[in-house]
C-alpha cells in the first residue's frame, strides 16, 4: 500500500543554536511534570510538543572576544554540521541562519568577519558566494541539507559593513546610498543557495516589525534578489504590541502577495525582565504578566493573531532550550529568562507546549488511502508517521480519519 504525505506548509519550532553546548555540559532537562528527558529534540518532536522544524545560527569564525566574551557565540560550521543531521534525522525541516559575521549580526551590528575586513567590494560579492557555497556543500555531504537558508541576520540596515564599529555601507530607506551593494550581495549569496540547495527557500530576515511603513521600504529595494520568505524577529518589547504586528503583516500580504512571511524569532519573558532603559522600548507586563503562565499567555495570543494572516506560515521562539549557565558559567555569561525551560529547576514552562496551537489541526497530510486492520499507519496532527499505534492519548489520523486516544 503506498502512502502520499504533502509537504508540510506550516512550520513550528524554534532556534535551538545552543543546544549542543548544553548536551556537551550534562545539563538535566525535564518535562512539566517532572520526568527527565533523555532526547531533547525527540521530545520537541513528540506529540506533546509537535514541534516540526528547527533553526541554527551559523557564524564564520566565532569570536566571543569581539562581543563582551559572550560565550554564546560559539556556532562554526563543524558544530552546525553536527547539530543540523541531527535535525535533518530527527525528521525536522531545518533551517539554517547565516550571520556572515564572527559576531552576533543584528540591526545595530552588521559587522564583517575579520577574515574579510581587506576584502573590496567586488571581492565581498564573490567571497559571499564561495563562502556560502562551501557551507552549503558540507552540510548537504554530511546529510545536513537545509531546507530555509536565511541570507543574513536582521539584516534591515545592510550587512558586512566593515570593521567593528563602522558606520559606513549602512542602508536606510529613504537613501539611495549603499543599496546597490546590498543587493549584489544577497544576490551572489542567493545564488550559491540556488546552486546547492535548489530545493530550498531564501528566507531575507529583518526585524523592523514595528515599524511597517520601514519593513515595507527595505523588501522594495530588495526587489531585485531572488528570494522566497520573509523573515521576521518580532518580540514586544521590542516591537510594540500585537495591533503593530497585525499592521506590518497586512502591508506584507499587499505589497508582496508572492511572499510567504515567517516569525523567525520571537520570546518573551518568564522572569526578570530588565527594565526600561536597558534597551526595553515596550513594558507589556500588565498584559501578560512577567511568570510561566504570563509567558504561556503571550505565545497563545501571538498565535491567535498568526492564524488571522493567510500570508504567515511559519513561527520560531528563539533560545527555547536555554536552561541555566551550566558549571562554571560555561554556557551563559548570564540568563536570558526567555527561553522553554526553567532556568532555576530546568523543567519545563507552558509555553513550550502553546506553539502547536500555530498549526490550528492542519494535518499537513493528503492522499492517504484508508489502511486495512493488519497494516494500520498512524500520523499526528502535524503529518509526522508514527512507528506505531500511538499510546499516548491524544488526537491522530489513520485511514485518513482523526482518532481519539484514549
Amino acid at each position: 500500500m503506498s502512502t502520499t504525505i504533502q509537504a508540510q506548509e506550516l512550520y513550528v519550532g524554534g532556534d535551538i543554536s545552543m543546544l549542543l553546548r548544553y548536551e556537551d555540559y550534562n545539563v538535566a532537562y525535564y518535562d512539566q511534570g517532572g520526568a527527565r528527558i533523555d532526547d531533547v529534540l525527540d521530545y520537541m518532536k513528540s506529540e506533546a510538543v509537535g514541534w516540526n522544524a528547527q533553526r541554527v545560527r551559523l557564524f564564520v569564525n566565532p569570536t566571543p572576544s569581539l562581543d563582551g566574551n559572550d560565550s554564546a557565540i560559539c556556532q562554526d560550521l563543524d558544530y552546525v554540521i553536527r547539530l543540523g543531521k541531527r535535525i535533518k534525522e530527527a525528521g525536522f525541516a531545518f533551517m539554517l541562519d547565516f550571520h556572515y559575521s564572527d559576531v552576533w549580526a543584528d540591526p545595530a551590528k552588521q559587522w564583517t568577519p575579520v577574515a574579510w575586513e581587506s576584502l573590496s567590494d567586488a571581492e565581498l560579492q564573490a567571497k559571499i558566494y564561495d563562502y556560502t557555497k562551501d557551507c552549503l556543500q558540507r552540510l548537504v555531504e554530511a546529510g545536513a541539507t537545509p531546507d530555509f537558508i536565511q541570507t543574513g541576520n536582521e539584516i534591515s540596515y545592510g550587512m558586512l559593513w566593515g570593521k567593528k564599529g563602522s558606520s559606513a555601507n549602512r542602508c536606510y530607506v529613504n537613501s539611495d546610498a549603499g543599496w546597490a551593494r546590498f543587493v549584489a550581495l544577497l544576490q551572489q549569496a542567493g545564488k550559491a543557495c540556488r546552486e546547492v540547495c535548489p530545493q530550498a527557500k531564501i528566507v531575507i530576515h529583518t526585524e523592523r516589525a514595528g515599524q511597517s511603513d520601514v519593513l515595507k521600504g527595505i523588501y522594495e529595494r530588495l526587489s531585485a534578489v531572488d528570494y522566497d520568505v520573509i523573515g521576521l524577529s518580532y518580540y514586544p518589547f521590542w516591537h510594540n504590541g500585537l495591533s503593530t504586528l497585525s499592521e506590518s503583516l497586512n502591508v506584507l500580504a499587499t505589497a508582496f502577495p508572492d511572499k510567504k512571511v515567517q516569525i523567525v524569532e520571537t520570546a518573551y519573558y518568564y522572569q526578570w525582565q530588565p527594565k526600561q532603559g536597558n534597551g526595553i522600548d515596550y513594558d507589556f507586563s500588565s498584559t501578560w504578566a512577567v511568570s510561566p503562565e504570563g509567558q504561556a499567555a503571550y505565545a497563545k495570543d501571538l498565535i491567535a493573531e498568526l492564524k488571522k494572516h493567510d500570508n504567515v506560515n511559519g513561527l520560531y521562539w528563539w533560545f527555547p532550550e536555554e536552561n541555566g549557565e551550566g558549571p562554571n558559567n560555561a554556557i551563559l555569561n548570564g540568563w536570558v529568562n526567555r527561553g522553554l525551560w526553567d532556568d532555576n529547576t530546568h523543567r519545563a514552562l507552558p509555553g513550550l507546549y502553546v506553539l502547536k496551537d500555530f498549526f490550528n489541526g492542519a494535518t499537513g497530510i493528503s492522499n492517504v488511502p484508508v489502511a486495512k486492520a493488519d497494516d494500520e499507519v498512524w500520523y499526528t496532527l502535524q503529518g509526522v508517521q508514527l512507528n506505531a499505534r500511538p499510546t499516548r492519548p491524544g488526537i491522530y489520523v489513520s485511514g485518513n480519519k482523526k482518532v481519539i486516544v484514549k
